[in-house]
């Protein structure tokens, strides 16, 4: 078994990671204190291949697989985790239902364009009162001629107060739980789709997050992810799947970055006459989240590389999630724990590294939801 990265998974590392160090870190304080995402970044990582890096180079995209993704993501998180969701969820959430099962005039019309970052993809499913339980959305497709008229209220949707297009889940039968469900390409301007407003957050302030509304909003049937209704639960599983790798990533790039700044804020401060990495307690405490941040970074490549290879990781998707996300938790109260009173402050950037991963045990499949799909695929 190689566990090293390839020559090429290592020059796309140093060039992302320049990327991100060069073009994303200067615009994460202003970001931050604004909400409001630097949109000009769609574009500046779709020249490069940056913004999609596992879709086909003849599609604008990197040409890569998923470990080049993950790759990307650890980088990208380490930097700002709420830049780096907007990215993950136009290369992946919003766009590979698209790329796996879409039209061709779908994929000229929305996954090329969102490839090159000529248009912003939001994924539409969760809703207010049907988060963890995604079977019980309420919002409802219904077929009248040529198109589907829409009604529904989405929630927590990252990039939807500045999305081109949703791609958004509906109900074609009520009567089929979870099999009644198709996905939908719904274009900004719209009749009947709107923002009704964006979300404030105690963390990842950099995502533009809002509430969706849908009244009478009546869409092309041809923009209908599929041949016919039904099936779309199936591409939302498989697009978590996918998702729930990636987050390991996300994981461990924030992981990282607060070891980082542990490390030398450990160096720099002097209490009882030396420097507070000189006790004991502190290096312990060091060498454990080291120890860790190298599992996470393992087990995430080592899930990735089996996806790359087609094989059902449904269950090791959910344990990705679930170890790297509850780990990830430990580090940052022990980070936290070594700033002391300084890393309550806003002004040390620790802080925002334990914020942002907070919402990490939550989004995209809770922590219980992502134990009840190993227990269900261990046979428990």
């Amino acid at each position: 078994m190689d566990f090293e990265l390839t020559e090429e998974n290592r020059i796309f590392q140093e060039a992302i990671r320049d990327f991100a160090q060069k073009e994303i870190a200067p615009l994460v304080d202003e970001a931050e204190e604004n909400n409001v995402f630097p949109q000009q970044l769609f574009k500046k990582m779709g020249e490069q291949g940056f913004l999609c890096p596992r879709y086909p180079i003849e599609l604008g995209g990197g040409g890569g697989d998923k470990i080049t993704e993950c790759i990307m993501m650890e980088e990208l998180n380490g930097v700002n985790a709420g830049i780096a969701a907007s990215l993950m969820a136009q290369g992946g959430l919003c766009t590979q239902p698209i790329y796996r099962f879409g039209s061709e005039e779908q994929k000229q019309r929305f996954l090329i364009p969102a490839i090159k970052g000529e248009k912003i993809g939001a994924f539409g499913l969760t809703e207010p009162d049907a988060g963890s339980d995604a079977a019980s959305i309420k919002t409802r497709a219904v077929r009248g001629g040529d198109d589907y008229v829409i009604n529904g209220t989405k929630i927590f949707i990252t990039n939807g107060p500045i999305c081109d297009f949703v791609l958004l889940a509906a109900y074609t039968d009520p009567t089929k739980r979870g099999e009644g469900i198709n996905l939908f390409v719904v274009e900004k301007g719209t009749p009947g789709f709107g923002v009704s407003r964006k979300l404030d957050k105690v963390g990842n302030r950099s995502i533009e997050t809002g509430e969706l509304v849908f009244e009478d909003c009546r869409v092309p049937a041809k923009n209908m992810i599929g041949e016919k209704e039904g099936g779309g639960f199936d591409m939302i599983t498989d697009t978590l799947t996918s998702g729930r790798i990636t987050y390991g990533s996300r994981c461990t790039g924030t992981a990282q970055a607060a070891y980082d700044l542990s490390v030398q804020y450990a160096k720099e401060r002097v209490q009882f006459g030396k420097p507070i990495i000189k006790f004991q307690a502190t290096r312990f405490k060091l060498a454990e989240m080291a120890t860790n941040i190298d599992v996470m970074r393992s087990y995430t490549y080592r899930v990735a590389w089996m996806y790359d290879q087609g094989k059902n990781v449904r269950k090791e998707s959910s344990m990705v999630k679930l170890f790297t996300a509850e780990t990830l938790q430990k580090i940052l109260s022990d980070s936290m724990q070594i700033h002391g009173g300084y890393g309550y402050m806003m002004e040390y950037p620790i802080q925002r590294y334990w914020r942002d991963g907070r919402l990490f045990t939550i989004t995209e499949g809770t922590s219980e939801i992502q134990r009840l799909v190993i227990c269900r695929e261990l046979g428990l």
